[in-house]
């Protein structure tokens, strides 16, 4: 474990400076499954998320971010630790991080942010529901072990009235945004960035929201009438040319069927929405308290979204794939002294490359253990040449590849998938077995992890997270 004095002797990068000379203070906000349908990727055409956008608009959104794993706890673990799924073998939720051979003695960012001076709090959905860390923090809201609060619940539960399907559902609950988790933990945070600090800083602030259920206030839903909603785009037999495994994870039979069978599919499009937009209305709440507190010009915001969701698109639901629906996440840095505002970055990147981007930014010393890379380069000038593709792992041995242009996905039976994005955006036409395009998945395939660590530790359930 790092010491503090081998900690200031090893700091060598040139931190971004507050206004008293002390170091940059760090505002993490993470949003749960949230894809790109925010108004400032362009996602959908009636989500509503102002607040969102003024936020990215602040400093550089990165508009092809992709994580590491399309499901909660090995995202949260890898971005946390800086430490992929592959090298880890924390693939699925009933891994706990703390459990793997790997992570088990890991330093987290905010353990390594602590060791560097800061002060280090959260509360909500940072880690993954079940498994809080509570050696990452000095506080937490609502507590060490508990990270969540409870929301409240319709009357009558599914809502929807889709029988057997756990927290797929949606509906509308009659109570003001105070009574809902995320509202409390805005709250908290609120009160955090009211206070002065005797030290630099890093608060995450985690929204559960849009994860399911979708059960946020009446007025939310009310933004969305059900005869103005577009549906996304969904070719019929888009799993056609796909391989066994990528059949397996779209599961076609469960939720698109019950979604079409049930007649729902508008209806889950507005709870969606809906959640989407009650966390813009959250996270508005807290960007205000932000402007208005002390803090506002010595602070770095950062912004992601653990992963991607599928509303339909290859006849699936929820996240656990290796496509873009899944893969994309939403991803902005305001960097003061760094990044301009209205910068919008195209380069691919991954949500390993956060925590030594934001080491580099605070002038915190690097890890060697850390997968992925810094970002400043990038966050000084967006168009700079940038090849790195990202790599999500979706359990043993199953990775995509996502460059600029394509997307390679390769499973542990050698099954693969080849996407032109530049010509079929929604990866309809698997390119994989034509001769022409074998040197492409060559290059790309040098990319995939060398490593593919044993399965860590199974726990029966694993939280919330589905």
């Amino acid at each position: 474990m790092l010491t503090r004095r081998d900690f200031l002797a090893s700091t060598a990068a040139a931190p971004l400076l507050g206004a008293a000379g002390g170091r940059k203070n760090v505002l993490m906000i993470a949003v749960d499954d949230l894809n790109d349908w925010v108004g400032c990727l362009g996602g959908n055409p009636d989500t509503r998320t102002p607040n969102l956008d003024r936020l990215a608009a602040r400093g550089t959104l990165f508009t092809n971010s992709h994580i590491a794993a399309p499901l909660c706890n090995p995202s949260r673990a890898a971005i946390m630790t800086g430490i992929r799924p592959s090298t880890s073998g924390v693939y699925d939720n009933g891994q706990p991080m703390r459990k793997s051979p790997v992570l088990k003695d890991a330093t987290s960012m905010t353990q390594h942010f602590r060791a560097g001076g800061y002060r280090v709090v959260g509360g909500g959905k940072i880690y993954h529901g079940g498994y809080p860390d509570p050696a990452s923090w000095d506080e937490y809201f609502p507590s060490q072990t508990k990270n969540k609060p409870n929301d409240p619940e319709p009357a009558k539960r599914p809502a929807n009235g889709i029988a057997n399907t756990a927290q797929f559902d949606w509906g509308p609950v009659n109570v003001p945004d105070s009574q809902m988790g995320d509202s409390q933990v805005v709250d908290w945070a609120i009160s955090e960035l009211k206070k002065t600090h005797a030290k630099p800083f890093f608060l995450a602030c985690g929204l559960f929201r849009p994860h399911l259920p979708w059960y946020v206030p009446a007025k939310y839903f009310d933004m969305f009438p059900l005869s103005q909603i577009k549906l996304p785009r969904i070719k019929e037999d888009d799993l056609d040319d796909i391989p066994p495994i990528g059949v397996k994870f779209a599961r076609p039979q469960g939720d698109h069927k019950r979604v079409i069978d049930h007649n729902q599919y508008r209806q889950a499009v507005q709870g969606y929405l809906a959640s989407i937009a009650y966390m813009d209305a959250t996270l508005g709440r807290l960007m205000d308290a932000f402007d208005a507190s002390p803090h506002a010009k010595d602070t770095i915001v950062v912004l992601w979204s653990d992963h991607g969701w599928h509303l339909g698109e290859k006849l699936h639901w929820r996240k656990f794939t290796l496509w873009e629906e899944s893969t994309r996440n939403v991803f902005a840095v305001i960097a003061p002294g760094v990044t301009k505002p209205g910068a919008r970055c195209d380069r691919t990147v991954s949500m390993m490359d956060l925590y030594p981007t934001l080491n580099e930014l605070c002038g915190l010393p690097a890890r060697k253990e850390l997968d992925g890379r810094s970002l400043v380069s990038l966050l000084a000038n967006p168009n700079r040449d940038w090849d790195f593709p990202a790599v999500t792992t979706y359990f043993r041995n199953n990775h995509s590849i996502r460059s600029e242009r394509w997307r390679y996905i390769h499973y542990s039976d050698g099954g693969e998938e080849l996407y032109d994005r530049r010509t079929d955006p929604e990866e309809w036409h698997n390119l994989a077995r034509r001769a022409e395009y074998h040197t492409v998945k060559q290059n790309l395939a040098a990319w995939l992890p060398r490593v593919n660590a044993p399965d860590s530790i199974h726990e029966r359930g694993g939280g919330e997270d589905l």
